[in-house]
């Protein structure tokens, strides 16, 4: 049986999400595995007022951040989204596989139509094997600056962590604040030609803590029982921006990253890039107090304007004095690539893994930002990107387009004209991609624009090659890719050379999203045994708008249980 204390925990955790409903057992019970868990998530405006401005945000029940869904090991989720605002809509289950049921993925125009005002559409997958932090949240435009949540699943009753159980467990979301309208905000920054401006705040559970303006109460806070172990399920939801994150004087001991268990490592700080996940132990072994648990910018791109002010919430120990004042955390400095490296480092698969040691399908993709040739007859208005240019964004030199239907459906029903399938296996050409650049930039780059696919055979064993370039500058790009978990086998900088690339084929991490290092590569592998059409893309807001992105179609295999069903009756249309 799992512990009491982490029992308790999740009936009380359950007991207060009064929005879940299971087909077959009262929410105060701990989830049987295989059971159905059924979530009514309505699209919603709400009014907060923060940063000395009230705004309406677009949220999930009127909840910032929204509702948890809460889940074991191997259990169906049926989700009911009904949108009652006049944005377009989509939900994204963000490292859930998605194991055969691609049509409830949820980026917008890859696998599916978005979700008009009005309408809903009802998702409904199977948490295959897996367990851990995820989250979910919208994929159309930059709504999911304010549009998303948890989710939280538990092992199969019986099954303990492999690790002493913690006495609580406590969601922390990493976020990112505008003061603007994010829909108008994206439209705005894609016709400037130029870049976006940083949020006016980062936030922790929604709260940006007392160093914002009229934010000293508007602080998030876990009370703490000395000498008690607690888990703290981190999640990344910031737009544009990648984060460190320490707590005062406390020490964190890393157990999963992306939903999967890793070899405990001790480390004094954390670096996620927008979605990832990563659960840490932290132990109340200080003296009673109130300590900052800080949330702060990792910038590793050069001449790019950001938020530098750290979000902050209390990790108050019980029996500290209200009014104390918090013992500062102590972040790194904002391009500190090596304590970014030496997080990635200490990542490891709790146990050997079966890593593909042969390939069938082998890409090498470079990833970064480009500046197009003005265009414009106004070009004060609509070319301000380096050098009086546009800014965009490609993988292998080829900015990514969105149809006006979905790639899956136009995939599925055979639909000309919507994509194509000729998306490059290798740049066309090799050159010094961290100090270089293709042609005559920074002027004109020539990225293609183009809605390629490229296509893998099921069953295919496949290696990625991310290079990141420097065209315009060097940058680490969270790259995630739908509908798989992979292993990151290798990691260097500067230009990849399979000559002196070392790559860990024994217990490499786990991962759905990884941080491409600044002027440097990383190397995935994974089995395509999930058919359907799955994005790869930076999950930096801003780059995916101009255009980082890809989409890799994967093929049925034989046999009802290697083949994508037909799509849903309500399917939104576009």
């Amino acid at each position: 049986m799992a512990n009491f204390a982490t029992f308790c925990f999740l009936c009380l955790s359950l007991s207060m999400s009064y929005y879940l409903q299971t087909s077959h057992a009262m929410a105060h019970e701990w989830p049987v595995g295989g059971s159905t868990r059924f979530y009514d998530f309505k699209v919603q405006t709400l009014r907060v007022t923060k940063l000395c401005n009230t705004k309406e945000i677009v949220t999930i029940n009127k909840k910032f951040p929204g509702p948890v869904v809460y889940a074991q090991e191997d259990d169906r989720i049926i989700v009911k989204v009904t949108n009652e605002t006049p944005y377009n809509a989509t939900i994204h289950w963000h490292g859930v596989r998605q194991r055969l049921s691609c049509w409830f993925d949820g980026p917008s125009y890859i696998t599916q139509c978005p979700i008009q005002a009005g309408q809903t559409f009802t998702y409904e997958f199977t948490l295959v094997k897996q367990k851990g932090t995820f989250f979910w949240h919208a994929h159309v435009s930059w709504l999911r600056a304010t549009v998303y949540g948890a989710i939280v699943v538990y092992p199969k009753t019986g099954v303990p962590y492999p690790f002493k159980h913690p006495y609580e467990e406590h969601i922390v979301i990493l976020g990112e604040y505008w003061l603007k309208d994010v829909v108008q905000l994206e439209q705005q920054v894609l016709a400037s030609g130029g870049a976006a401006p940083p949020a006016d705040a980062f936030t922790i559970n929604g709260h940006p803590g007392p160093n914002y303006n009229c934010s000293r109460d508007d602080v998030y806070k876990i009370d703490i029982v000395p000498g008690r172990t607690y888990m703290l399920r981190l999640i990344n939801a910031a737009l544009n921006m990648e984060n460190f994150f320490a707590i005062a004087y406390h020490k964190l001991t890393v157990v999963e990253a992306d939903a999967e268990y890793t070899k405990s490592f001790t480390t004094d700080r954390v670096m996620l890039g927008p979605g990832q996940t990563m659960n840490v132990l932290v132990t109340a072994d200080q003296p009673i107090g109130k300590y900052s648990m800080a949330m702060g910018p990792y910038m590793s791109a050069k001449n790019v304007s950001f938020q530098n002010i750290s979000a902050v919430a209390y990790f108050q120990y019980v029996g500290a004095a209200p009014n104390s004042l918090s013992l500062p955390a102590n972040l790194p400095s904002f391009n500190d690539n090596l304590a970014v490296k030496t997080v990635m480092d200490g990542l490891r698969s709790l146990n050997p893994v079966n890593v593909p040691k042969e390939i069938d399908a082998s890409l090498f993709v470079t990833v970064g930002l480009n500046v197009n040739k003005c265009r414009s007859k106004t070009p004060q208005k609509n070319c301000q990107g380096a050098n009086n240019g546009t800014f965009a964004a490609s993988m292998n030199n080829i900015t990514f387009v969105k149809p006006t239907i979905s790639i899956l459906e136009a995939y599925y029903k055979k639909i000309d004209g919507q994509f194509t399938e000729d998306f490059p296996g290798a740049p066309l050409k090799f050159y010094d991609f961290v100090n270089g650049a293709p042609n005559n930039a920074p002027n004109n780059t020539q990225a293609r624009n183009g809605t390629r696919t490229k296509v893998l055979e099921f069953g295919s064993r496949v290696q990625i090659i991310f290079q990141d370039t420097g065209t315009v500058t060097t940058e680490n790009h969270p790259i995630h890719l739908h509908g798989y978990s992979f292993y990151v086998v290798g990691y260097g900088t500067g230009n990849f050379d399979p000559q002196t690339a070392t790559f860990n084929l024994i217990d490499p991490p786990y991962m759905n999203t990884i941080g491409v290092p600044v002027g440097g590569w990383a190397v995935i592998r994974f089995v395509a045994d999930n058919p359907g059409v799955w994005f790869m893309h930076c999950h930096l807001d801003i780059h995916q708008s101009w255009g980082l992105g890809a989409v890799l179609i994967v093929e049925n295999g034989k046999g009802q249980l290697e083949t994508l069903p037909h799509p849903p009756a309500d399917l939104p249309r576009c």
